[in-house]
């Protein structure tokens, strides 16, 4: 059996392997079977939640059925966002906290995201004996739902009062002091998981909240809106007037930005903003900041300007955060949107980066638009090379003198990235430089090298 756990949790179609219920409810026992092993004395504790989607209620209760099976003691925080989740695994305490969401993706998928107490996601060792668990069951029915439980009074009271304690503490300990008096704010809730959260959490900081796309109907999450389509969130900014816009996802742990003149801020723009904010206080540790293989080199220009060290991952905010706890940094991120604050929450939390990032424009007394300035997103080309084989760039005699001609002529001011894809069997060639007719002729000029070498 491949893997099934990949850089975020388990994803696919809902009601197909290994999303069905059978499935989903030998992870759940498996889980609680696993945590029993590594702390012996104690029933496991398993805090859960999931976002909007129609399947997310009958995949939850299964898995919570699985881990109860075995032993575990379950609460569920219903409908809330990723990082809510990770909050309540590291405070309750719990021994694990199970997200039931597909993040951005359509409705019709889901999947399931696993946090240790710490707020990291779960280790590779205890996803590879799930897995071993599902092989050995091999239970999968496609199409299979589990029956919805009916939730008493008792069980939606305690979710209630798990997802107040996840906003107290944005407003308390993130938000403590901020005001956003005067403030007017689009928020874009994408119709999943923040869709009451944000806009309650940004109106009781005093801010003058306009909500869209917060009316969930099980299928309507990310349709259309939030951080993936951002069209809707500049035209209501303009046409309100307001001072700035965030856009979330699914479950919430990113958010991209729009200006008051209607003007996009992508993740890299946001980790400008940060750094300098962070740099002004003498906060920004090591003067560095981790991005991923995927940030423009103009971010990496700008941190330079100001004598900050940009350090690339791979991507995914999985490896952003491994980086980030290896050299203490303060800061990291990924174009998406998807920041981590390790000093705050390891997980990546699309209300807290907001709530960061309005402090920094308090504190700076400027616009978000200022606050952009200063950063130049390079021209960028992207193609994709057909190979029958995936061997090493680098052992590859003229594959490598070519990239490494490219990279001279690039000096300081562009950057070559080659990779093969994880899925496919395509080589990528990825060219940032000042100038776009200049990066299209040099990617042109190495696919065709590696064409000729390892072409299919």
């Amino acid at each position: 059996m491949k893997r099934l756990f990949g850089t975020d949790g388990i994803r696919g179609e809902a009601g197909r392997f290994p999303l069905d219920a059978a499935t989903v409810r030998v992870i759940g026992r498996s889980l609680a079977v696993e945590l029993a092993s590594q702390i012996k004395d104690d029933a496991p504790r398993i805090v859960t939640g999931r976002d909007t989607r129609e399947s997310g209620a009958w995949l939850e209760q299964a898995l919570i059925a699985g881990a109860t099976e075995a032993g575990a003691a379950c609460e569920s925080a219903g409908v809330i966002t990723t990082p809510g989740v990770a909050y309540l695994a590291r405070t309750l305490p719990a021994h694990a906290g199970v997200v039931i969401s597909a993040s951005h993706n359509p409705y019709q998928d889901n999947g399931i995201k696993i946090f240790a107490p710490s707020g990291r996601k779960l280790d590779d060792e205890t996803e590879r004996l799930i897995e071993a668990d599902i092989a050995r069951e091999a239970v999968a029915t496609e199409g299979s739902e589990a029956a919805r439980e009916i939730e008493d009074e008792s069980q939606a009271q305690r979710a209630s009062e798990l997802r107040a304690s996840y906003l107290d503490y944005l407003m308390e300990e993130v938000g403590g002091k901020l005001s956003l008096e005067g403030l007017s704010l689009v928020v874009d809730c994408a119709n999943g998981a923040a869709y009451e959260l944000a806009p309650k959490l940004f109106e009781k900081l005093g801010a003058s909240v306009s909500s869209i796309n917060c009316e969930p109907d099980g299928r309507n999450i990310n349709l259309n809106c939030g951080s993936l389509h951002i069209e809707g969130l500049q035209q209501k900014v303009l046409a309100s007037g307001a001072d700035i816009g965030v856009a979330f996802d699914g479950d919430a742990d990113r958010a991209l930005f729009v200006d008051a003149k209607g003007s996009f801020v992508d993740g890299d723009a946001t980790l400008w903003v940060m750094a300098k904010s962070l740099q002004a206080k003498g906060s920004l540790q090591g003067e560095t900041v981790v991005a991923t293989v995927m940030s423009n080199i103009g971010l990496e220009i700008a941190l330079r300007s100001r004598g900050i060290s940009l350090l690339r991952a791979d991507v995914g905010d999985k490896y952003v955060l491994e980086k980030l706890l290896q050299t203490g940094a303060s800061i990291g991120g990924e174009q998406s949107g998807h920041l981590i604050f390790p000093e705050l929450s390891l997980a990546g939390d699309g209300m807290l980066t907001t709530l960061c990032l309005l402090r920094a424009m308090r504190e700076a007394g400027e616009s978000l638009e200022n606050l952009t300035a200063g950063l130049t997103r390079y021209p960028q080309v992207l193609v994709n090379v057909r190979v029958r084989e995936k061997r090493p760039f680098e052992e590859v005699a003229e594959i490598r003198a070519a990239a490494r001609e490219i990279e001279a002529q690039l000096g300081e001011t562009g950057r070559l990235l080659l990779r093969y894809s994880g899925t496919e069997p395509l080589a990528r060639v990825m060219i940032e430089g000042e100038r776009q007719e200049a990066i299209e002729r040099q990617a042109q000029g190495l696919a065709a090298v590696i064409k000729d070498a390892l072409g299919a």
